[in-house]
């Protein structure tokens, strides 16, 4: 059996249009399977950050807010964004954490609604928690009634009283993928307003934010994007509500006139609303400069490839493991399912440690799952066999 799947992988891995993916990126012989968590790193960043430290910012220094384009990268860093997440330009602002973009997210969403009869804000009750303090303290400030909710559940306790939905499009537990197209079409049903979290599904499969109606999404860009640790998120605010988005958070950056240092707030036109104060630079552009490795990627390929990557683990999991060992949670049907999978474990702690040790990198969520996430752009079929068969070699110890 072993030797069969083996073969089976270097076959996958052998018609794999994507595998000359791998090659741009700065790997070793560890089988990395946290880009869910943190992407690997894009191996020609690190000469682009040099030239910004050493040239742009050694040299021309403060020249380069325009000669290098620093003023307009969030905008158009932003636009390198869009197509992954199924986003025509101009939708798409790049800056702060995710937690930040969420906030900015929440409260601008009850100001597009602005009826007193809609008191309840539905949080995902599974969602990160970050999400979950964040929701609670933007409903708390607007005057609104936090509802935790099952996704699952939603469409029945939509109604009247419901202003803003906000949901994480992947479960970062399970790797359940929540049905983004049905559930944003009940919200609105509801006259509500949708919030994405799309930090678990952008650059692992298809979003399609401006097909499926979506209002407002944030996301980071670490995990599959391959920005870097703490890069900057982003905050998509669709074209037809940007005339009327009221972000709480009206900083100089996003003035109509910024420079004019003007004691009121007008607010600029399209995407630049959702910027507040100047931007990270230096892990702005290096976030652009990974962008680079999308180029000519085809979203629907990468999901493709990550629902292969995942039977085929789970496949080799059945097959390896000892019996009783780990159960998935992660959904064995592909429209139900993101880009991980992860194994409930009664030592996950231990288990982790061990295949870490032996260079199988994956992570953990207390108190019993193992999570193994799967970038579809460096991660290959040999990989997914090998993380299998030393797992099952730590379970039988």
């Amino acid at each position: 059996m072993s030797e069969s799947l083996a073969q089976r992988a270097a076959a996958l891995d052998a018609a794999d249009e994507l595998a000359g993916a791998r090659k741009l990126f700065t790997l070793d012989e560890t089988v990395y399977l946290d880009g869910n968590s943190l992407g690997a790193l894009p191996a020609h960043v690190p000469e682009r950050v040099a030239d910004v430290v050493n040239r742009q910012w050694g040299q021309l220094r403060i020249r380069s807010w325009t000669e290098g384009d620093w003023w307009t990268a969030p905008e158009r860093i932003g636009d390198r964004i869009s197509p992954l997440v199924g986003a025509a330009p101009g939708q798409i602002v790049v800056g702060d954490s995710t937690s930040v973009n969420v906030f900015k997210a929440v409260v601008g969403a009850v100001r597009l609604v602005d009826d007193p009869a809609r008191t309840d804000v539905l949080v995902d009750a599974t969602t990160f928690p970050t999400d979950g303090y964040i929701a609670s303290s933007a409903a708390r400030m607007t005057g609104r009634r936090i509802v935790p909710v099952d996704p699952a559940g939603l469409p029945p306790v939509l109604g009247p009283t419901t202003a803003v939905v906000l949901l994480n499009h992947v479960d970062y537990r399970s790797g359940r993928l929540h049905d983004l197209p049905g559930l944003t079409a009940a919200i609105h049903d509801a006259g509500a307003v949708a919030v994405w979290d799309l930090c678990h599904s952008a650059g692992a499969l298809p979003v399609g934010l401006d097909a499926h109606g979506v209002d407002l999404a944030v996301g980071c860009t670490y995990k599959y994007l391959n920005g870097g640790p703490g890069s900057p998120a982003y905050l998509y605010v669709a074209e037809r509500h940007q005339a009327s988005f009221d972000s709480p958070l009206p900083g100089w950056t996003s003035h109509a006139d910024p420079f004019a240092m003007t004691p009121g707030y007008e607010a600029a036109s399209g995407s630049t609303r959702g910027r507040v104060g100047t931007p990270d630079i230096l892990s702005m552009l290096a976030l652009e400069a990974a962008l680079d490795v999308w180029d000519g990627v085809s979203i629907e390929a990468v999901r493709a490839k990550s629902l292969a990557l995942t039977d085929f683990f789970l496949e080799c999991v059945e097959a390896y493991a000892p019996a009783g060992r780990v159960a998935s949670l992660t959904p064995a049907d592909h429209a139900s399912r993101g880009s991980q999978v992860a194994l409930r474990c009664g030592d996950a702690p231990r288990v982790m440690e061990e295949l870490i040790a032996r260079g199988v990198v994956g992570d953990l969520r207390r108190p019993d799952v193992l999570r193994f996430g799967f970038a579809p752009l460096y991660v290959g079929f040999a990989d997914t066999e090998r993380a299998a068969r030393v797992l099952a070699d730590v379970l039988c110890m």
